[in-house]
């Protein structure tokens, strides 16, 4: 069996206890204003692996492309995270079938510097990694950090993320001292080279939107984008960040923060349990879940 590390790194030293939480409801940690505040910024982190960065930008897809169908390509994405942290068996199935028909087309070019393939298990290993990171990392930047027992039972639970497509349960670092080194080793190897940094800036300053939209909303959210990536990420894209900027997203992670203690599971969740429900309704219908 091959480790999820790479081969240069020694297996890490395994955590002392595994802690469970007795009464974990993963409904308690989905929170929805995370995956708009987060969204840009995990896909640069997974594209900032440059098979997937070319995969993505040179797909003949063009339904799923983000800067042609960014609603259409918002669905997609949060019906994914939705149906694996709360769909059943018979759901995710569903829901990987109908993702599987989608990524046989996605390819990179004959001429492109890196080779994709959208079902290799190690790229979507990292591409789960980074969904992992992006729940945990704003859930406690708007909520503070979880106790041991809850964080140990989420990462458990959160190996749904990878093997709802074709990751392998034995590829998930087995805890999360191993996920941690997984990360970090992998984050410094990460490639943004001016052909990937360009396309994230449009995606950063909302091109795939309207004027309005952009004039109204872009320099918020590069703001947003800027303090939930990584300082690693932060250098490879040219972006400054002062430690008066980091203040001020503190702050602003603390209002969100306290608006989350005041509403019910229901709009908390929102728009992931929409999302959903919409799946579920499209497989009781007979129509395309993708």
């Amino acid at each position: 069996m091959t480790a999820p590390w790479p081969a240069s790194m020694s297996e890490p030293e395994p955590e002392p206890q595994r802690l469970y939480a007795p009464d974990f409801d993963v409904n308690d940690h989905i929170v929805g204003v995370t995956a708009f505040l987060g969204g840009t910024a995990n896909v640069i982190m997974q594209l900032g692996l440059r098979p997937v960065a070319y995969g993505v930008m040179e797909s003949d897809v063009k339904s799923g492309n983000v800067m042609v169908h960014p609603f259409k390509r918002l669905r997609t994405t949060l019906t994914y995270l939705a149906v694996a942290m709360l769909g059943n068996e018979e759901e995710r199935n569903a829901y990987r079938l109908a993702v599987n028909t989608s990524h046989r087309h996605i390819r990179t070019k004959p001429t492109s510097p890196v080779k994709y393939n959208a079902f290799d298990p190690k790229l979507q290993l990292w591409v789960a990694a980074c969904l992992y990171f992006g729940f945990v990392d704003l859930l406690e930047k708007v909520r503070g950090p979880m106790d041991e027992a809850t964080a140990d039972t989420f990462y458990a639970h959160s190996i749904r993320l990878g093997t709802t497509l074709q990751v392998r349960p034995e590829m998930w670092p087995p805890n999360r001292a191993a996920f941690w080194q997984f990360w970090e080793d992998n984050l410094d190897d990460l490639e943004i080279d001016d052909t990937t940094r360009a396309y994230f800036n449009d995606l950063i300053d909302l091109k795939m939107l309207p004027r309005p939209v952009q004039w109204v909303s872009a320099k918020f959210h590069r703001f947003v984008v800027t303090g939930c990536l990584p300082p690693q990420i932060r250098t490879k894209m040219h972006l400054n960040w002062t430690e008066g900027n980091q203040r001020w997203f503190d702050r602003t992670m603390k209002v969100i923060g306290f608006s989350l203690v005041f509403q019910p599971r229901t709009l908390r969740q929102f728009p992931m349990n929409y999302y959903l429900w919409d799946m579920r309704r499209r497989m009781r219908k007979g129509k395309p879940l993708v």
